[in-house]
């Protein structure tokens, strides 16, 4: 399995980030925005096939995958809005192309609604965008996320590579489960992983998705059609308020659309990138 190693920190107002940038610097840039409860390592295979003719930028959000994770750390949508609009300043980027997966979907839309973040166009892979949203699982997990702190590690893991799982359709290759389940082991990695279920709340995605009427750029849906996260008919009823947005099912994907179906959502991607209207 190929390695993925993010260089680079950058001191947020919610703690230390890590990301990196791929491909040749000045280039058109891309920057891509990982979901719940994943990290980067999910774009990797997308963001080495989007940086033969773009500067790619890739990050953890804090509180996630090789980012800090610290007790009382605010890692609520609200949060990694204002980061993300920290991150694109710290990057000079002006009007990038954004991609953004589940939980990202959101930051990158309040980031661009609430803060002034600017896109020159924007990617959304089955994103957290409309309510209601939150499985029985994860609003069991959010409302007694301190039960579930003290969970034997074993039993932890347990949890947490059946909860992964049940995001693919087809099923995750051993090591990429193993790796996407790793960052949430451990004293800080368990605590961190409930940390994030109990911060999530509607309210940040109710706060903004009467306004999708407002988004003035070319935006791409894609959503895979096994979803059982987000249900597939999300992503109509998301295309039909953003005034111009095109859907593009991905057929025996689930949620993690990025590992059951990489080729085709490189595709679409590339093909977006290059030519977003």
């Amino acid at each position: 399995m190929s390695e993925w190693h993010l260089s680079e920190t950058f001191r947020s107002t919610s703690g230390d980030v890590r990301w990196d940038s791929i491909g040749e610097p000045g280039r058109t840039p891309v920057v891509l925005l990982h979901g719940t409860p994943f990290s980067s390592y999910v774009w990797r295979a997308v963001a080495r096939a989007l940086a033969r003719h773009h500067q790619v930028f890739v990050w953890d959000m804090p509180g996630y995958g090789a980012s800090e994770k610290a007790d009382g750390q605010d890692v609520s949508l609200a949060a990694q809005g204002k980061v993300f609009t920290e991150l694109l300043a710290h990057w000079g980027l002006d009007e990038p192309t954004v991609v953004a997966h589940d939980f990202g979907g959101a930051v990158a839309l309040r980031a661009h609604l609430l803060h002034g973040a600017r896109y020159r166009a924007l990617a959304l892979v089955d994103p957290v965008a409309l309510a209601p949203w939150g499985s029985p699982f994860f609003r069991l997990v959010g409302e007694h996320s301190k039960v579930f702190e003290q969970l034997p590690p074993a039993l932890h893991r347990a949890l947490v590579r059946e909860y992964v799982s049940s995001a693919s359709s087809p099923g995750l290759h051993p090591a990429v489960l193993d790796r996407l389940v790793q960052p949430w082991l451990g004293d800080s990695g368990q605590a961190a992983f409930y940390r994030q279920i109990a911060q999530a709340d509607q309210c940040y995605t109710d706060e903004v998705q009467h306004r999708y009427g407002e988004l003035d750029l070319p935006t791409l849906i894609c959503w895979g059609q096994d979803d059982t996260w987000i249900p597939p008919a999300k992503g109509h009823e998301l295309a039909a308020r953003i005034p111009g947005a095109r859907l593009e099912p991905i057929t025996g994907a689930g949620h993690l659309v990025q590992e059951d179906a990489a080729a085709e959502l490189t595709a679409v991607l590339v093909d977006f990138v290059r030519r977003p209207r």
